[in-house]
């Protein structure tokens, strides 16, 4: 022990939280405990380093040999996306080929951080590293709120336990809640210790540990709504918990509560009474039932047989680029990343390459070159594992004749018959064919030769539309040329410079698409807004950044979807605000990256938007993120602000207070009140941040979705909901919840 007498040390038991998630005979696990040599691929070297699992079964930690500072760096298995083996990445594709393909693995990490390429000694380790982490990561993430909390604290016990010995004397205790973001005062600390040190030695150990944990887990704000419902037995019978249901708008029979009982209550006892105790009601407000995104929107819900542009689409600019315009990292692995965001059109900038092969890259700029063949192998393997919805490949082609051959060459071996190259049979020419029409389908948007010279074997001299916008001074010396075999491939997506809006709404062309660059966006939206939405309803038309913007910096979406503007592309590598509300926009309708428009976007004579005043009541929050994880004593000071983005009307921003030294169970009780006069298009943005007074303050988490996707705003019944914070760049912060209560009326 650390601190105090010293008792006999007990036997270390680094398989204890294995136990509890039911792995401890996990023989890949048990492996990943001892640590493995393993060899980390980069693009400078492959150096050895020894890869350990940490004891909290949440963490994985590295050495650069035996002895050496160790655990320096680490990765939370919380955060990995996938686990691919063999040479399935970038990294290995092109540093990593002296290593055997069977000894490899690559680990994709959610959010912006980088893969991890790794190679082993033998065959058998990387088996037992591949299906460990697949292993861990499926338990993990099946794992119910309660349990990620019991996990959560678990973790920060073991970290604080320094001779691990299995006990707690007080100062490791302080120590454990300094790392939890919990600054409580010494006297009521030491009192809630001694209450649960039942032995009396001053030290905490197996069931005193749990019922200290127990205790610090309290949540007094549901103790005292479930205290509404039970009344004086403590306990929820089936009519209390229809009783309940009611008021939130969920089904309310008396099968349903029980039901519900018998899903989340813990004390089986209880569950085989039909009762619920205030331990089941707690879970079930923390599971997907309590969630504030309505579970019905987890899973595609909307009308997917409208013509393309009655959607708006998840849309990527510059997608190859894993940084900055100017001198970031051209990648395969970006293209992946943003279909695995659920993005539906992603963009290929082809310039010429060496040996007769087209390259993507920013052109004039210091980026990186990739093959454009490569790249359509990466699509074409991940296209669709997010969606089986289209996937329009949006080409800025900037390559020779002979070249373009060649990239509709690659395209047609590699895409085969996911590459759409005719029109659907009976489609109508003046009606763009539905989502669910081109389900599995790729679409190429480019340039086309005029209907004369597609006959031949002639080229034409045609522009790119992002050429022409004043702003873009990367624009070619040259016009391109467009090869008869790539003219063919675009079908419905057909590139084509903006003629105006007078002439485009009297004379449509459904199978055109224009681009513009969000200064020439907003230009139209300010001075011909109405007609520009109704040029929007009937075609499609893509929004794209600034040309200057050097670091790869986004606009707001928002007044772009505002406009009915479907293929708003942002740059996926950039986080901020903007990429918020872009995965905020495409949560719902199972994240599909299609989101059909509000009707009075679709049509000029569809339904007026519905006013709706919307009351957020901020109760508390729980396990906010340490930012400063170094320093134990910088605990935060949290408040939240909701923000409401839509039309120039809605938009609002209000806060709560702060409060001060804690980021455990900071409780506000603060309502906020937004007026909304087209609801059908607002986006709530949940903010986390630590108060600062001296400086700027610092940005703790963040959720954000459609108002629609809120159950409250279509039942108009009045709800409490968790919201699941989320990092700067989309990684879950789990355990890290706002609990807050929703009313939604008509004015």
């Amino acid at each position: 022990m650390i601190c105090g007498r010293r008792a006999r040390p007990r036997p270390e038991r680094p398989g204890g939280v294995l136990k509890k998630l039911g792995l401890s005979e996990d023989e890949d696990l048990q492996v990943m405990l001892q640590g493995s040599l393993l060899r980390k691929v980069t693009s400078r070297r492959v150096k050895e380093r020894l890869y350990r699992l940490q004891e909290d079964a949440l963490t994985v930690g590295s050495e650069r040999r035996f002895g050496r500072v160790p655990f320096k760096h680490s990765f939370s298995v919380v955060h990995i996306a996938a686990v691919r083996r063999g040479h399935q990445s970038e990294g290995l594709r092109r540093y990593g080929r002296a290593i055997p393909e069977r000894l490899c693995f690559t680990i994709a990490f959610e959010g912006g951080r980088r893969n991890l390429d790794l190679g082993a000694r033998d065959e058998e380790v990387a088996l037992r590293w591949v299906r460990g982490l697949r292993t861990l990561r499926g338990r993990l993430r099946g794992m119910n709120q309660r349990e990620r909390l019991e996990h959560w604290i678990h973790g920060m016990l073991q970290r604080a336990d320094k001779d691990k010995d299995n006990r707690m004397c007080f100062q490791e205790v302080q120590s454990m809640l300094s790392m939890a973001n919990i600054q409580m005062d010494n006297a009521y600390a030491h009192q809630l210790f001694k209450e649960c040190d039942r032995s009396g030695d001053g030290r905490l150990e197996d069931r005193e540990l749990e019922d200290f944990c127990r205790r610090l887990l309290r949540r007094p704000e549901l103790e005292e709504l479930f205290g509404r419902y039970s009344g004086e037995d403590c306990v929820l019978s089936t009519e209390e918990l229809r009783d309940f249901l009611q008021d939130q708008g969920e089904e309310s029979t008396l099968h349903q509560a029980r039901a519900i009982i018998r899903a989340h209550e813990l004390n089986e006892k209880a569950r085989q009474q039909d009762l619920m105790t205030l331990d089941g009601f707690t879970m079930y407000l923390l599971s997907a039932a309590g969630d504030i995104l309505n579970q019905e929107h987890t899973q595609v819900h909307q009308d997917m047989s409208q013509p393309l542009c009655h959607y708006f689409i998840s849309s990527s600019h510059n997608t190859y680029l894993t940084r900055n315009q100017i001198g970031g990292t051209s990648s395969t692995e970006a293209y992946v990343r943003a279909l695995m965001m659920g993005c539906r059109c992603v963009e290929l900038d082809c310039w010429e390459g060496p040996d007769g092969e087209p390259v993507i890259c920013h052109g004039h700029t210091f980026t990186s070159r990739i093959l454009f063949c490569d790249v359509i192998e990466a699509i074409r393997d991940y296209a669709f594992k997010r969606s089986p919805y289209p996937i329009i490949l949006s080409l800025e082609n900037h390559c020779g004749v002979e070249q373009q051959a060649t990239m509709a060459q690659h395209m047609k071996a590699i895409l085969g018959d996911m590459l759409l190259t005719q029109p659907l049979e009976g489609q109508d020419p003046n009606v763009l064919p539905s989502p669910e029409q081109l389900k599995g389908k790729v679409l190429v948007k480019s340039k086309k030769l005029p209907e004369p010279q597609r006959e031949s074997c002639g080229v034409t001299s045609i522009l790119d539309e992002e050429e022409v916008e004043e702003e873009d001074r990367l624009q070619a010396k040259d016009a391109s040329h467009v090869a008869p075999e790539l003219s063919a491939m675009v079908v419905y997506c057909q590139a084509t410079r903006f003629p105006g809006l007078a002439q485009a709404l009297q004379h449509p062309r459904p199978y055109e698409i224009s681009s513009f660059s969000e200064r020439k966006a907003r230009k139209l939206i300010k001075e011909a807004g109405p007609a520009f939405t109704h040029y929007t309803a009937r075609q499609l038309s893509r929004v794209y950044p600034l040309g200057l913007k050097m670091t790869s910096s986004n606009y707001n979406p928002q007044e772009m979807w505002n406009a009915g503007c479907q293929l708003v592309a942002l740059n996926f590598q950039t986080p901020g605000y903007e990429m918020d509300l872009n995965a905020g926009r495409f949560l719902g309708n199972g994240s599909c990256g299609y989101a059909l428009k509000p009707q009075f976007l679709r049509s000029p004579h569809g339904s007026s938007p519905c006013p709706l005043v919307l009351h957020i009541r901020v109760i508390t929050a729980q396990q906010l993120p340490k930012l400063n994880r170094e320093k134990l004593s910088s605990i935060v000071d949290p408040f939240v602000r909701v923000e409401i983005y839509g039309v120039t009307a809605d938009c609002s921003k209000q806060q709560t207070a702060y409060r001060s030294n804690n980021g455990f169970n900071p409780r506000w009780e603060e309502t906020l009140t937004f007026q909304l006069q087209v609801p059908e298009l607002a986006l709530v943005r949940f903010v986390v941040e630590d108060h600062d007074s001296t400086s700027c303050n610092d940005f703790v988490g963040q959720f954000t979705l459609p108002l629609g996707s809120m159950r409250e705003a279509s039942t108009l019944s009045p709800g409490y909901r968790h919201i699941h914070l989320l990092s700067k760049d989309g990684a879950s912060l789990s355990p890290a919840t706002l609990f807050v209560h929703i009313k939604c009326k008509r004015p």
